[in-house]
């Protein structure tokens, strides 16, 4: 009997490292339907620029699984830096995140978050409040105010979900959420130290010369050869039977741990479900290559204009050192929501971001050299009650005939790559 692995993204190549460490006899199948592994987390060279499939940095907070992963990545650099990041709001660049700089608002501006933020505070803290918030937008109100809401975290967050924040769970982001308390917002205003970056979950990341791909790579390292099928999808899976089925193979499991969409792998299995509660957006992402510098000492920068196409620009250039990063070159990747099922016109969409690009400052008289794009479909889950209920109903489920489903899609929710690979290892050890 087979462990059958669906996906060779992170979560699903830790699960086949975890499970061959406790077992090294034990045969694994890790089957992917596209024509090479890594999910999301893909790399492309071209013309000399190294893009991903969008902005793949690892914040490692478990020393041992970075060193695990470096381990295995020979003659690899990689490098770890400070976070920089920036908003764009109305012409001027606030330090990132908005609600912790406020003060570098205009005056007046500044005073209305300042007072909104004080009355929800408050009120917050009132016995007699309205009760727990019945959505993220109202959470947003609710904790930091109409004016910083407003300002920045509706209209960016509803560029980046591609939906109302008001259909959202209101612990749709977790930890990712950059909450701040008054006492944290006063304590913004001391100057920051030359070199300091933007502080969060994820104040440094690591990121190899290589690309993301390399973490990819390190995963595959000790996996025997054949151990991952590309280009073998999953058609059916027999629950009663315990088979998985491809255009190639019926393959008699053990046990499943897939990390392919919730919804989709209860297709496979025949489980009933809600689809309707399993709403997600569309990403898509434009790798820009121009033959010169622009911008320097910014690694991210956020637009919540809404006339504005893009909801983030991440330059790749500003991150690798100069002799890795082609120095001469800016070499950018610019991501849209989408709702999902919306029709992309990608032409369209990529003269409209130079156009953007130019209206910023970011783009002046570069040429663009090089160019790239991919939709990633779906991209951030839409965590909604009806979501978190059906999910945990599926998974359990699914469960009790070994079939396991993990991951941010297999669990429909918002994690890290490093909760994957920890989320991954932690069920190799239950089971």
């Amino acid at each position: 009997m087979t462990s059958v692995v669906i996906g060779a993204g992170m979560s699903g190549l830790g699960f086949a490292n975890a499970w061959r460490a406790r077992h090294p006899g034990a045969e694994v199948v890790v089957l992917e339907r596209e024509a090479e592994p890594g999910g999301y987390c893909r790399t492309v060279v071209r013309d000399g620029f190294v893009w991903d499939y969008s902005g793949h940095f690892f914040h490692f907070k478990d020393p041992e699984i970075e060193a695990w992963l470096r381990a295995r990545m020979p003659g690899q650099e990689v490098h770890t830096v400070v976070k920089r990041s920036s908003i764009r709001y109305a012409g001027r660049d606030i330090d990132f995140p908005f609600q912790k700089h406020i003060h570098q608002l205009p005056h007046d501006e500044f005073l209305e978050c300042l007072v909104d933020l004080f009355f929800a505070s408050r009120a917050a803290e009132a016995p007699d409040g309205e009760g727990a918030p019945r959505s993220f937008g109202d959470m947003l109100y609710r904790r930091l105010g109409k004016g910083i809401t407003d300002k920045f975290l509706r209209p960016y967050n509803e560029k980046l979900y591609a939906t109302e924040l008001d259909t959202l769970d209101v612990d749709a982001m977790g930890r990712f959420f950059p909450h701040a308390e008054l006492a944290d917002i006063i304590a913004s205003m001391r100057p920051r130290p030359p070199g300091a970056g933007d502080g969060g979950y994820n104040a440094t990341f690591t990121y190899p010369a290589g690309g993301a791909v390399q973490y990819v790579r390190a995963l595959l390292h000790d996996l025997p050869a054949g151990t991952v099928r590309c280009d073998e999808p999953v058609t059916a899976i027999d629950l009663a039977a315990r088979a998985v089925v491809t255009p190639r193979h019926r393959i008699a499991f053990d046990r499943i741990i897939s990390s392919a969409p919730l919804p989709a792998l209860a297709r496979l299995c025949g489980v009933p479900h809600d689809p309707a509660v399993f709403s997600s957006n569309q990403v898509l992402v434009f790798n820009l290559g121009f033959d010169r510098k622009g911008p320097r000492d910014v690694h991210w920068m956020y637009f919540p204009d809404r006339a504005i196409a893009f909801y983030r620009v991440g330059w790749y250039d500003n991150i690798l050192p100069p002799a890795e990063a082609a120095s001469d070159r800016m070499s950018l990747y610019v991501e849209i929501g989408a709702p999902r099922g919306a029709a992309l016109d990608v032409d369209a969409l990529r003269a409209r971001v130079l156009d953007d690009l130019r209206r910023e400052g970011i783009v002046t008289n570069h040429q663009l050299v090089a160019h790239h794009h991919v939709v990633l479909d779906p991209a951030y889950v839409h965590i909604t009650q009806a979501s978190l209920a059906e999910a945990a109903r599926l998974r359990a489920a699914l469960a009790a005939h070994d079939v396991y489903s993990i991951g941010r899609y297999g669990g429909w929710t918002y994690c890290s790559i490093e909760d994957n690979l920890i989320e991954a290892r932690a069920l190799a050890h239950r089971l």
